[in-house]
């Protein structure tokens, strides 16, 4: 049997250790910068996640040079409210962008319109930079609309009429919703089961590499509570954590909804991962074997996991967005089971490590 109270003394000592492990102390203030400033980040960040926002940015005018003599395209550039066109040649037109002068560079081909060759069009803008994002997105509708207009012009080639296809369903998609709750909340939720299933590692493999686990022995703890110690010190953090992110998501005026389902949903997912990198830790003993392992082996579980509808990423974004969950009981059910079988497995390879 597990004496509690040892098996406690053992987690506050590992607690107050990790006041040494800078990277996992930067990992957690990585993440604190993160949910206490998402409000402020969100809209950078979604701009990464789905460049088509940068579209959005309005009241500038940009200069943009037109190589070519096309008037189609002319003109619809000098229709957009966000461009200025200006004819010149190539090699002044590049001159001018080079010294920003100029957002961009069309160079239009020679072939007109009406005729059966392709039209050819090269786009010329400032590598690596913002403002280029934005040209890029907002001539892609100037692009579309020109693609639109040739396609009339040379309709009467079209000897078959090409079929209609219309989408089963629509659906108005939300950039910032998207974000926020199917990426931002889950890997914030879950980012400390991960620091923690690493840190799990290093402190059971420190034990045996560093062998001090004969004078842990000569202590009342037995070598089941040492370890038990040591994984519950992990699991703690999980929800620690988790529920402080959860809080400065709130404070930063994004809803959430159901905080209790949630919570629990991750506590058992984390502890589920905490515990397999523990039983990679007592069977190889060696930190560069099991972290090594472990890794491939999270990976496996998370490319098998993401292949079902109801993995827990998912359920996550459906509790975080107040959307039905109906596989909610079902997934945590699995992985407390899952945490049944892992607890043996840890159990056996302790009295194991015990008698040798």
């Amino acid at each position: 049997m597990v004496n509690l109270q040892r098996t406690w003394a053992i987690t506050k000592k590992e607690l107050r250790g990790l006041a040494n492990e800078k990277t996992i102390l930067l990992a957690i203030l990585l993440q604190l910068f993160i949910a206490l400033f998402s409000s402020f980040l969100m809209v950078g960040l979604s701009a990464m996640y789905d460049p088509s926002l940068y579209g959005s940015v309005s009241g500038v005018k940009f200069g943009v040079g037109v190589v070519g003599n096309d008037t189609i395209l002319t003109r619809l550039i000098d229709e957009n409210p966000s461009f200025r066109p200006y004819p010149m040649n190539l090699s002044v037109a590049l001159g001018a962008l080079k010294e920003r002068k100029l957002a961009a560079v069309i160079w239009t081909s020679e072939i007109l319109p009406e005729s059966k060759d392709p039209v050819s069009l090269t786009l010329y803008t400032i590598k690596n930079d913002i403002q280029s994002a934005v040209i890029e997105v907002k001539l892609k509708e100037v692009f579309l609309k020109y693609e639109d207009i040739l396609r009339d012009i040379r309709s009467d080639r079209i000897t078959k009429h090409p079929v209609t296809l219309t989408s089963a369903r629509a659906v108005n998609t939300n950039t910032f919703y998207e974000f926020i709750y199917a990426l931002l909340i889950p890997l914030l939720l879950f980012m400390p089961a991960i620091i923690s299933a690493g840190l799990v590692i290093d402190l059971i493999t420190e034990e045996y590499q560093q062998q001090t686990i004969d004078t842990l022995r000569t202590t009342p703890a037995s070598m089941n509570e040492i370890v038990w110690g040591k994984i519950a010190a992990c699991i703690v953090l999980v929800p620690a954590e988790s529920g402080l992110w959860l809080v400065l998501l709130v404070l930063n005026r994004i809803r959430i909804g159901s905080l209790p389902e949630i919570l629990l949903q991750v506590i058992f997912v984390s502890s589920a991962l905490i515990l397999v990198a523990a039983v990679f830790a007592m069977y190889y003993r060696d930190r560069t074997k099991a972290q090594f392992i472990f890794s491939t082996a999270a990976v496996i579980l998370l490319l098998l996991t993401l292949a079902f509808p109801g993995n827990p990423l998912n359920i996550i974004a459906q509790l975080a967005s107040d959307s039905p969950a109906p596989l909610f009981w079902p997934v945590l059910l699995i992985f407390v089971c899952f945490c049944v079988i892992l607890t043996l497995m840890i159990r056996s390879l302790t009295r194991r490590s015990s008698e040798t």
